[in-house]
């Protein structure tokens, strides 16, 4: 079996199952982690350790979690906001449709799976989990952010998992979800890792990254010239005509 490494690898990268990575027997206890078999335990682990200690780290909820179609899918959203609380400086982008986004998008407020790419690069991401993206749609995503950036990309899953993350938690619900959660708090309250919002670094990108945000919603109530008025859609972002 290979070992999944992070990107970028180039144009066209072979899928992991090409390569002889598959998922861990159901009932083994085992998740993927970088294309081998770990005990779960191990891999939460992991998994807090990457989301807290790599640069913006982001949280990607697709439709599945973005859309409360159901109470399962409202409970799911409360505990993703529970998980984002406990990452210092993590930040939410929604990929809440699948059909692309032409000619512009706006990559500090969605991500597209037709160039997911772009909203990582753009925020320098390096350290992303997806919750609630169709699998279909995560595995096309996946294979774009590892061919492109050097985003270590991490998944919870609900059905089989997906062996081009470098993380892959299969079968996942809100005990997993919440199990991770405590996994994070534990991991960042020991001390033994620091953080990349408490670093120096950190700090000050996050505090740029606020400063430009603040300064564009004011440039933006300042361009609304009559209280009241309904947000024109920009020219620039065109028209969708498929829209119901």
């Amino acid at each position: 079996m290979g070992k999944l490494t992070l990107g970028p690898i180039g144009l066209l990268p072979p899928s992991a199952a090409a390569m002889g990575i598959f998922q861990p027997d159901k009932g083994s206890g085992m998740q993927l982690v970088e294309g081998e078999h770990v005990p779960e335990d191990e891999a939460f682990e992991k998994l807090a350790v990457e989301l807290l200690t790599r640069r913006n780290p982001t949280f990607f909820p697709g439709p599945n979690v973005v859309w409360a179609w159901n109470k399962e899918a409202e409970q799911r959203a409360e505990l993703c906001l529970r998980l984002v609380k406990e990452v210092p400086g993590m930040n939410i982008i929604t990929m809440p449709d699948y059909r692309p986004i032409y000619p512009k998008i706006d990559p500090e407020a969605v991500i597209n799976p037709c160039h997911p790419n772009l909203t990582i690069q753009h925020n320098k991401i390096h350290v992303c989990i997806f919750i609630g993206v169709h699998c279909h749609f995560a595995n096309i995503t996946l294979k774009m952010i590892r061919a492109n950036t050097n985003c270590y990309t991490t998944v919870l899953c609900g059905h089989d998992g997906h062996e081009d993350a470098l993380i892959s938690v299969w079968d996942h619900d809100g005990s997993k979800l919440e199990k991770i959660t405590e996994t994070i708090v534990r991991v960042r309250d020991s001390g033994v890792v620091t953080p990349w919002a408490h670093t120096p670094e950190g700090k000050e990108e996050l505090e740029e990254i606020r400063a430009r945000k603040a300064r564009e919603k004011s440039n933006k109530d300042e361009a609304n010239l009559f209280p009241g008025q309904k947000e024109v859609l920009p020219l620039e972002q065109g028209l969708d005509e498929n829209a119901e």
